[in-house]
């Protein structure tokens, strides 16, 4: 899943590439991406594209005054092209959900692997619009020391759920929050209200650090080629049966009904192994 370092760094690569171009014509490709039918998608025909930003993990293209928004979902990927076709694409043919054309013949696609659809798209006067992104918490790479403290208390739940949970704190997914966790010394299902002062300290620190680093290596990247700069950065996540590079043990996985997570028991649990949720109870 595209995640806040992700979608900023394809914000900057539209900026270099897409903005001060005319949009020409959008194709849908995927009726069950667009989500909203005033102003309509034909309307950003003609309009220059002036923008290009980024709310969590929502991309917002500013195309003079409305608002072309994005939520990539766990599969989702957007694709430049050079020298699109002139034929529209047929609906419901293979991964493609929504092609952009500009002026100079290029443009870019917004296409989504595999058969359960989640990407979503927006044309709206105001980002604020989008139910998702009206809903969201503060930007993880914005919120000061007090207020994630201040989060974490108030939330009663797993760390791994807070960090993922958008209307507590912003951009942050299921890779990332694995690699939070891992450099910030925490096992993923300790409560977020019982953290010590001094985890709440690491915890805050591993956020700003893993999502800065992760930022600076994806800026500047083609978007072909931001996927795998985000799997070579990675410690523990998808890295089940690999050795930890801090440690050296081995890296373990527990698997929920449609994901699963990733740590180290030496570097997170005191070597202790979590229990799968489905079977038993889980070990904090």
């Amino acid at each position: 899943m595209p995640e806040l370092p992700e979608v900023e760094a394809l914000a900057a690569f539209l900026q270099q590439n897409a903005v001060g171009r005319i949009v020409t014509r959008v194709d849908l490709a995927a009726v069950q991406a667009i989500k909203t039918f005033d102003p309509p998608l034909s309307s950003l025909g003609g309009l220059e594209i002036t923008g290009a930003g980024r709310y969590g993990k929502f991309l917002d293209l500013d195309v003079s005054g409305l608002h072309l928004v994005v939520h990539l979902a766990r599969a989702g990927w957007l694709h430049w092209r050079t020298g699109l076709p002139p034929a529209p694409p047929k609906p419901g043919k293979g991964p493609l959900a929504l092609r952009v054309h500009l002026d100079d013949g290029n443009g870019f696609d917004l296409t989504e692997a595999g058969t359960r659809k989640g990407l979503a798209v927006y044309v709206v006067r105001d980002p604020s619009e989008v139910p998702g992104i009206a809903r969201l918490g503060p930007d993880a790479l914005e919120v000061d020391g007090e207020t994630f403290a201040r989060l974490m208390a108030g939330r009663s739940g797993q760390l791994k759920g807070a960090l993922t949970d958008q209307t507590l704190i912003a951009g942050i997914g299921n890779a990332y929050s694995d690699e939070i966790l891992h450099a910030a010394r925490l096992s993923p299902f300790k409560m977020a209200d019982r953290l010590g002062d001094d985890e709440v300290l690491r915890l805050h620190g591993a956020v700003r650090a893993t999502l800065t680093d992760a930022l600076e290596r994806q800026v500047g990247q083609r978007a072909a080629t931001m996927k795998g700069e985000k799997r070579s950065g990675l410690q523990v996540h998808a890295r089940t049966g690999l050795p930890c590079p801090v440690c050296g043990d081995t890296v373990r996985e527990v698997s929920f009904a449609d994901t699963s997570l990733q740590y180290c028991p030496t570097c997170q649990t005191g070597g202790k192994p979590l229990a799968d949720r489905r079977l038993s109870k889980l070990l904090r």
